[in-house]
């Protein structure tokens, strides 16, 4: 039976599905003779939870910023303000960027940032033939974008449907488009920067035990324009996976092991001739001091102060750390929590609330309550279970 696997009415008020990559994916009926793979158990236990961290994501409601202006004698071009799909949409986001800086034909470019879409921005400028320097406080380990999820989410609060210009889903789909086929080069590398594994989204039958979210903001979500490269989710029949639930879905998603891959990203673009040069800016006409006639700006958060721009939002995101399990290859959705294995730890993250979750709360104050009470959810499920 082929349908469309509705984010909203799946979520029924809890957390956001496209966190899961589930988003606009069509579902279809899994024959009786489905295989699961072996899926070892998620060591979930208060003990192993070694880290917490919170990042603020950028939300606009007209989508990412990506104009030019002249600032003090410079061209600048902004490339910041994409919510949730700040990695997933680097290369595309960062190509648009690249576009504009180059109609100027610098020899040299200046970047501001050095997240996510900093670092991507800086290594297509360089294949567009510039010379490159990254201009900023901090390496990527120290950033917020280093406190991803890291999962393949383009379309996550990316904007809201009645803020977006009627040409921005059109814009969207390109990035979107772009970024899927770049990540190709990072599969199969040592240390596994990006790869592709199987999320299993559960549900039991009972009602949930946890508050129903309020009535979230429309936020738009353009994952039917690009079905054709999403894999399709399973439903998978009863007693053909380990867990004790009477619904369970699948999908296979892209993920990015931050740990690796942006370790790989700094070192390709040190390898053609970046520079890094720690700097900070206390408002953007201090772009001024710096050599390059060309600049793109990509502070994320950050850029609501150094650009003055109320238009962007945070959405705080908590991650709990648990150490990591190498044999677990697989992410899960049960209870309200979403868990991602990663090589650098398994994610555990709390997504009750859907996209309204963190929504204006500049809080990043590590809260140890919400990231035990996730663990502990998962352990129930997995006390339930024969594996």
């Amino acid at each position: 039976m082929n349908g469309t696997l509705d984010r909203r009415s799946l979520i029924r008020g809890s957390a956001s599905l496209a966190a899961l990559g589930f988003a606009g994916c069509a579902t279809t009926k899994a024959p009786s003779s489905v295989l699961t793979p072996p899926l070892a158990p998620i060591r979930a236990s208060l003990d192993r939870l070694f880290d917490i961290t919170v990042c603020l994501r950028p939300f606009r409601a007209a989508g990412p910023r990506l104009d030019t202006e002249q600032v003090n004698g410079k061209l600048v071009v902004h490339n910041y303000g994409h919510g949730g799909s700040g990695w997933s949409l680097s290369w595309g986001s960062a190509t648009v960027a690249v576009r504009k800086a180059m109609q100027a034909s610098p020899k040299e470019i200046a970047v501001i940032g050095c997240g996510a879409l900093g670092l991507t921005s800086a290594i297509v400028a360089q294949g567009a033939g510039a010379q490159v320097t990254i201009y900023a406080r901090d390496m990527l380990p120290d950033t917020r974008s280093a406190r991803a999820t890291g999962s393949w989410t383009p379309s996550s609060r990316i904007a809201l449907e009645s803020a977006a210009a009627p040409e921005f889903p059109a814009l969207w789909e390109e990035m979107a488009r772009i970024s899927f086929k770049t990540y190709r080069r990072y599969l199969g590398l040592p240390g596994n920067p990006v790869e592709w594994t199987d999320r299993y989204y559960m549900n039991d039958a009972a009602p949930h035990a946890h508050p129903v979210s309020p009535a979230p903001l429309p936020f738009a979500d353009y994952s039917d324009r690009i079905r054709d490269i999403m894999p399709a989710a399973e439903e998978l029949p009863p007693g053909s996976t380990p867990f004790p639930v009477a619904n369970v879905r699948r999908t296979s998603l892209m993920q990015f092991n931050i740990a690796d891959y942006g370790h790989t990203l700094m070192s390709d673009f040190l390898a053609a001739g970046g520079k890094f040069v720690r700097a900070e800016f206390a408002a953007l006409g201090e772009v001024s001091r710096l050599k390059e006639k060309v600049v793109i700006n990509c502070p994320g958060y950050g850029a609501r102060a150094l650009c003055k721009d109320e238009t962007v939002v945070p959405v705080r995101g908590q991650i709990g750390w648990l150490i990591p399990q190498p044999e677990v290859n697989y992410g899960l959705y049960y209870d309200g929590v979403s868990v991602l294995a990663r090589r650098d730890g398994v994610v555990v993250q709390v997504l009750e609330g859907g996209d309204m979750r963190g929504y204006n709360d500049t809080n990043e104050m590590p809260d140890r309550a919400e990231s035990e009470d996730a663990v502990n959810r998962i352990a129930a499920l997995y006390g339930r279970m024969n594996i």
